[in-house]
């Protein structure tokens, strides 16, 4: 919305409340107050207070791959822009042209990473599952030993348009044992569900800072290995999204090569702060966990139904189909939530009218009771029944 005239805030006002809403969403998310506090701040992009808090960043998010700094093998560089930069940053750079690449596909998510790999001209296959059923190791496995041209597999962890979490643990290895490069879009589950490439081997992990580490959007990470990323000099088709490029700029002089968002930067450093000071990724996950199965069950209680089962249900977002009643029109539900506070999110399913809802971010079980209580009153006023 574009804020003008007498509704737009001036600078030292605080947000009117009608724009301050509680999100249900895969992202952006509501954030704290000391992450919203920490982008206040102004700092220099050369500055070496703001170049230390660039090298802390990125041994904090090493450590929460399962790393440490001393162990050599893997190196994590930020980017500027939104999850979807990084995710073209790391097949631009990492994914060699004379080989394949295989997407594992369940869902809108897969299919934009085969639609990069397309703009790329990367030689690209990819496998097909039903977008309500989980990626199944055995046919990842029987595939790559038929197919000895495949040199990358990726694989999105949880697909945000559905909820799924895809068994991450039994592809890694499937993977490799197979000798093949595996690429992780982490980006709706890393900072929220334990992901350890130490145990579940991992040679490039991409996420974001504004998903379940509750920073700011507008800044994408790649977590990779060194050796992965010395082979890619030069193969990048893009200046700007050149991961080697932006790697050496960092291991020179600890600065981007191009201006930073500060702000974003500073935000997630306090994100990842909280989350240590919250109980780190395993305290994280419960609270989540806690959020869907109030969810879950207030909604079963009003009558929805939900279109992922149970057991590939993942903490951060649930889909729900559209009730058949016809007073029921999912704009007029949207609208009458926003006026309560609750941002929701459309579907994104090609064969099935859903909509869906977010669990994390700065979110606890007052605001799911909150949210239920909202939806009840919508249901109510749109003379909806079941």
């Amino acid at each position: 919305m574009l804020l003008t005239g007498m509704d737009a805030p001036t600078t030292n006002q605080p947000m009117p409340e009608k724009y301050n809403k509680r999100l249900f969403t895969p992202g952006p998310l509501n954030t704290s107050v000391e992450v919203r506090e920490a982008m206040s701040i102004d700092m220099g992009s050369r500055d070496p207070a703001f170049i230390k808090i660039i090298q802390q960043t990125r041994e904090q998010l090493l450590r929460l791959a399962g790393l440490t700094t001393s162990e050599a093998d893997y190196t994590a560089i930020p980017m500027q822009g939104s999850g979807t930069f990084a995710i073209e940053a790391a097949l631009g750079s990492l994914v060699p042209r004379e080989s394949t690449l295989l997407v594992l596909i369940n869902g809108a998510y897969g299919h934009r990473i085969l639609d990069i790999a397309r703009r790329l001209n990367i030689q690209v296959d990819y496998l097909q599952f039903d977008e309500t059923q989980a990626v199944c190791p055995q046919t990842v496995r029987d595939y790559l030993s038929e197919h000895p041209e495949v040199a990358d597999v990726a694989l999105v962890h949880c697909e945000t348009s559905t909820g799924i979490l895809n068994p991450l643990q039994e592809i890694s290895h499937v993977v490799t044992q197979a000798k093949r490069r595996f690429l992780v879009d982490a980006m709706s589950s890393f900072g929220g569900l334990n992901i350890d490439v130490t145990t579940c081997p991992i040679d490039t992990l991409i996420a974001s800072s504004n998903k379940c580490l509750q920073g700011a959007p507008g800044l994408g990470f790649v977590i990779t290995r060194v050796e992965h990323l010395r082979m890619s000099k030069g193969r990048c088709h893009s200046l700007s999204l050149d991961l080697y490029e932006q790697w050496r700029g960092l291991e020179r002089n600890g600065q981007f090569r191009f201006t930073p968002p500060t702000h974003v930067v500073l935000a997630l450093h306090q994100a990842i702060e909280q989350l240590v000071a919250e109980g780190g990724v395993e305290t994280r996950n419960q609270r989540y966990e806690n959020n869907q199965q109030l969810l879950m069950s207030g909604m079963n209680q009003l009558g929805f139904q939900a279109v992922l089962d149970t057991a590939l249900q993942s903490p951060i977002i649930s889909t729900f189909h559209m009730p058949s009643d016809p007073h029921f029109e999912f704009e007029r539900f949207y609208d009458l939530l926003s006026e309560r506070g609750c941002i929701i999110y459309p579907g994104k399913l090609s064969h099935t009218d859903c909509f869906r809802i977010g669990t994390i971010g700065d979110l606890n079980d007052n605001d799911i009771t909150t949210l239920l209580q909202s939806i009840r009153e919508c249901l109510s006023l749109m003379q909806v029944e079941f």
